[in-house]
């Protein structure tokens, strides 16, 4: 009886694995097909046949007449024409769902306008290829992504043969670099899963550094600091003054003390440009940004512009070079915010 008990209590065990059996089988079998529909899927944007590579560029970005449907008879932009010049820095502003996010989309080639034509230094972007086009470009967003790896090796995502010099360079040049050397093992450090173990501040100059390190010429920044404290902020202001630098750049901005000093400021609203100019002019004429902007001050939850943003705006430009500022006119109006004060294109 006893040696029956026991083989009993062996048969259990693979008997039960074997009647499972086939619900693994099915159950991998529907992740599988998952896998395999994945795999099958062919991206909507493709290069065009025989597309060269876009030649190293100046940075001029021009809309013609361009619009967007993400879904048929819903336009998402319409009729958008605008000229970025390579040294200027565009701002756009308005309310949720106005398209702001929608047209820096179709600047990296997320998606294709439905109507019209976008143009790098006067080519289509169409007409290039993908990879060679967003080579040329550098983007810091809200959200950082980062991963499981060392900080070096999400450096060198950006420029897989960047030496040591031009990594402590970028972070350098990104308030980062003393943070990191002070860690254990300094940019052999995991920064963990989507960067868990950095704070939101680390983690945004460190996206900063990798844009920094790829040395685009046209960039897109969806405000990187509207949800960080003060002191976090004021890094990373400082740090996208010199990657703004002599580049295209084109903002989308939720706080408008952060963008005074733009070179022009687009207020978009129902996918359509209604308001440009400087920030002076705009007021001045006291239409849909003045009452934006003075709704925001009137918010005590928007940050008005303090003498610490002018003394950082100070420090910037007594290190920016006087032959940096050949070929552009130069703004007497002063920066109310250290974020998006443009610098003159580089004497290139």
């Amino acid at each position: 009886m006893v040696a029956f008990v026991a083989l009993l209590g062996r048969l259990y065990g693979p008997a039960t694995a074997l009647m499972t059996l086939h619900v693994d089988a099915i159950t991998s079998a529907a992740y599988f097909e998952r896998i395999f529909q994945y795999l099958d899927l062919r991206p909507d944007i493709t290069d065009a046949p025989g597309a060269p590579d876009l030649p190293p560029v100046a940075g001029r970005i021009e809309f013609q007449d361009v619009s967007l449907e993400y879904v048929p008879g819903r336009k998402a932009l319409d009729g958008v024409s605008l000229m970025v010049e390579p040294w200027q820095l565009v701002a756009l502003v308005g309310p949720s769902g106005a398209g702001k996010t929608s047209l820096t989309y179709l600047v990296l080639r997320l998606y294709d306008p439905t109507n019209g034509h976008i143009l790098v230094d006067g080519r289509d972007i169409r007409t290039v290829t993908l990879d060679s086009l967003r080579q040329a470009i550098g983007v810091v967003t809200q959200e950082t992504f980062l991963f499981h790896a060392s900080v070096r090796e999400n450096l060198r995502f950006a420029k897989s043969d960047a030496t040591q010099t031009e990594l402590e360079d970028a972070c350098r040049a990104a308030f980062i670099h003393d943070f990191i050397a002070s860690l254990p093992q300094g940019y052999d450090t995991m920064v963990g899963e989507r960067g868990y173990r950095l704070s939101g501040g680390e983690k945004q100059r460190l996206t900063i550094a990798r844009a920094m390190l790829k040395d685009p010429r046209i960039f897109l920044l969806d405000e990187a600091t509207s949800s960080l404290d003060t002191h976090s902020e004021r890094y990373i202001q400082s740090a996208l003054i010199k990657l703004m630098a002599g580049r295209a750049s084109i903002v989308i901005a939720h706080r408008l003390s952060t963008i005074l000093a733009a070179d022009v400021i687009l207020y978009m609203e129902r996918g359509q440009i209604l308001e440009r100019g400087t920030h002076d002019e705009l007021l001045a004429r006291g239409g849909l940004y003045a009452r934006l902007y003075h709704e925001q001050l009137s918010n005590p939850s928007r940050r008005a512009p303090t003498p610490d943003d002018y003394a950082t705006l100070h420090m910037a430009m007594l290190v920016t070079s006087p032959s940096q500022h050949q070929g552009r006119p130069t703004q007497q109006v002063p920066c109310e915010s250290a974020v998006l004060c443009s610098s003159a294109p580089p004497s290139r």
